[in-house]
């Protein structure tokens, strides 16, 4: 194991994924696939090092074992023109209730029990709850296929992209009405595994979680947050998070502590300010977080290394 390591350890620093401690985040644009080219004056910035692209479950695997990684080969090849490197983000959650977007065999077979669930969504500060649907990762059926796609784009693209980020970790779901065998720790155990797995099969890329809440936890209640933070300082992962809020109450109670308690101890920590992130307002200000406040809020409490900023972030609009 501990030759293991030390191979993957002489891996990443061959490709240069190591960063500095103490060096301020690198800066990332947070986009969808077939976005680029209408966003290029904001890649070839001189202070954008990348771009971090959302690529859907059923946008990859068009039908059972038949997978299309053209999209991704595409932006690949244009931001490597420009000198930009790529993380690409495997989602397998959606956030509007037409967003089914996993293959129709998962959707419709029989052992994939409708391959989603139902699930509850905080759009940001003082916006009405909007929903959607979250694959089951705990079906193990539905988990061996999504295992399959990461092994998949592992085979294709590791130590060619900079890494691959797991989706956030929150849900909310109606547990009560739910019929497909979930519980709080059988989704704790699935996230994990996915990640384990994921860790094994890219061997010079990044792996990073985005974590934030697990659901039927609070302070760490039920361990999940302390497990996984541990999981990951002591198998060379990543961990991130899909908003940077200040100070905000919620985080604080959750992901945020161990953030700042494993300063150092990850390989990379990585953070998105999201079209939801831009709604919130310093309480002390009244007015929407700065580029200024955000930056100093990730580089000095949560260590961050890399920031993911959406094209609606305003100082991405200055040129």
């Amino acid at each position: 194991m501990k030759e293991a390591f030390k191979a993957l350890k002489l891996g990443l620093l061959f490709f240069g994924f190591y960063f500095s401690m103490g060096q301020a985040p690198q800066n990332y644009i947070y986009t969808s696939s077939g976005d680029l080219q209408n966003i290029e004056k904001m890649i070839a910035r001189k202070d954008i090092s990348g771009v971090q692209i959302v690529y859907n479950w059923r946008s990859l695997e068009t039908s059972k074992d038949i997978y299309d990684f053209s999209g991704i080969e595409n932006d690949l090849k244009y931001l490597t023109s420009l000198d930009r490197k790529l993380f690409i983000q495997l989602q397998d959650r959606f956030f509007e209730p037409e967003a089914r977007y996993v293959p129709d065999y998962i959707l419709n077979e029989k052992e994939y029990t409708g391959g989603l669930v139902p699930q509850y969504d905080n759009p940001g500060e003082n916006k009405p709850i909007g929903n959607g649907w979250v694959t089951q990762q705990w079906n193990p059926a539905v988990q061996k296929r999504y295992q399959k796609l990461i092994a998949e784009l592992a085979k294709k693209f590791d130590g060619k992209i900079e890494g691959i980020n797991l989706p956030e970790t929150a849900i909310d779901i109606d547990v009560k009405k739910d019929k497909t065998g979930f519980s709080c720790d059988r989704y704790f155990q699935a996230e994990l595994d996915n990640l384990k797995f994921a860790r094994a099969a890219f061997k010079k890329s990044y792996v990073l979680q985005y974590v934030n809440f697990f659901p039927c936890e609070w302070e760490n209640d039920h361990q999940y947050m302390s497990r996984l933070f541990e999981f990951a300082a002591k198998n060379n992962i990543g961990l991130g998070g899909p908003d940077i809020v200040p100070n905000k109450n919620a985080q604080m109670k959750n992901s945020y502590p161990f953030f700042n308690q494993y300063k150092g101890k990850l390989p990379l920590v990585a953070m998105a300010v999201q079209e939801p992130t831009l709604t919130y307002k310093n309480p002390k200000t009244r007015k929407p977080f700065t580029k200024e406040e955000f930056v100093e809020y990730a580089e000095h409490y949560l260590d961050v290394n890399i920031i993911f900023w959406s094209i609606e972030t305003p100082w991405l609009k200055s040129f």
